[in-house]
């Protein structure tokens, strides 16, 4: 039998959320900055996110291999940083899952002896299992805890998944939401399509993980038909590495987004007006212009320019800034003056999240 969401984080999920999705802090022996790893966490609750996703790719998935083993401690942290949280407010555990079956299965029982709600499943790694592996796989994870689908970009390892797929995927019980991460507006629409061919698409909520194109996607109305007739969608949240960064200005672009929803014309215009911005810094940080290399160094370079991180380091040391990365987050920053408006925040902050 499927496992549920409970009540209060469901209805969050189904309104809609920002969900970053946690760094890895590490020190310069490339080892856990426990200290560090625990501000991050106290840094998104702060800023008004309504959810983290921890051992996902911004949590780099080199945390699974036997010799670094720091998938148990990364969940841990955050499951006891979130267990400390004075507010109490709904808010949404994500662990990613990764690999085969049997694996998945096994991480997925580690995040629910941990405390977390949804496991997000990675397909990545899988190239060479059919669909039917894919969402058999699912299913096996969602008898542990509930799934949240994943549609991953080509260039991080991710495969085409077509619309019956998600039609499939969205049948499964154990199935709560999509992160839409393609980087494909064909591939997109394809997913939502699918959503709605479910009997049960309704029951499935709508993330956005496309960091290229986030207003886009959250301003966006589908007007679709599904198995009963007319049927209306939106992306309802995001789930991404982006918004690890600038988090504060992420809730308040949200914010922006569902006053649009109920119409305020103003909220949309001051929300399209970020739009462009939001996908050029997204390039700097996610260093676009170099095939994605400098991702995960990317996310950790804005967090050390705020002092959140100590440094850039990441678990593969061939992994750091390109050539031309820095100078260009220099260059976001000195352009857009609600980016630099978070500063003030963390450093406000910053003492209390640190000690």
């Amino acid at each position: 039998m499927a496992s549920l969401l409970p009540d209060a984080e469901n209805t969050l999920l189904h309104q809609g959320t920002v969900v970053p999705a946690h760094p890895l802090a590490l020190d310069h022996t490339r080892t856990l900055d426990e200290r560090r790893q625990r501000a991050l966490t106290r840094y998104y609750v702060d800023a008004g996110a309504g959810g983290l996703a921890v051992g996902v790719h911004t949590t780099q998935f080199e945390i699974r291999r036997p010799e670094v083993g720091l998938l148990r401690p990364v969940l841990e942290l955050a499951a006891e940083e979130l267990d400390a949280r004075a507010d109490r407010r709904p808010f949404l555990r994500i662990a990613g899952v990764a690999g085969p079956t049997g694996q998945a299965v096994a991480e997925a029982e580690l995040a629910r002896e941990l405390g977390y709600h949804a496991v997000l499943v990675s397909p990545g790694g899988l190239a060479d299992r059919d669909l039917d592996y894919l969402l058999d796989r699912s299913a096996a994870v969602g008898e542990v805890l509930p799934v949240i689908g994943f549609y991953l970009q080509e260039a991080v390892g991710g495969r085409y998944l077509p619309r019956d797929f998600w039609r499939r995927l969205a049948d499964q019980e154990s199935t709560v939401a999509v992160k839409a991460a393609p980087f494909d507006r064909y591939r997109t629409l394809e997913l939502v399509q699918g959503i709605v061919d479910s009997e049960r698409g309704g029951e499935v909520a709508l993330y956005t993980g496309n960091d290229d194109n986030i207003v886009g996607d959250l301003l966006a109305r589908y007007d679709l038909c599904g198995p009963s007739g007319p049927v209306t969608r939106r992306f309802v949240g995001g789930l991404l590495g982006h918004w690890a960064v600038w988090t504060r200005a992420a809730v308040r672009l949200h914010d922006l987004v569902r006053r649009a929803w109920a119409g305020d014309e103003t909220a949309r215009d001051r929300a399209l007006a970020m739009s462009a911005g939001v996908t050029d810094a997204n390039a700097a940080v996610f260093d676009v212009r170099n095939d994605f290399a400098g991702v995960i160094a990317g996310v950790h370079e804005v967090l050390r320019r705020q002092g959140l991180l100590e440094g850039t380091w990441c678990l593969d040391p061939a992994e750091d800034l390109s050539d031309g990365q820095s100078a260009e987050l220099t260059r976001i920053l000195d352009a857009y003056e609600w980016l630099r408006a978070e500063d003030g925040f963390v450093t406000a902050g910053l003492e209390g999240w640190m000690s």
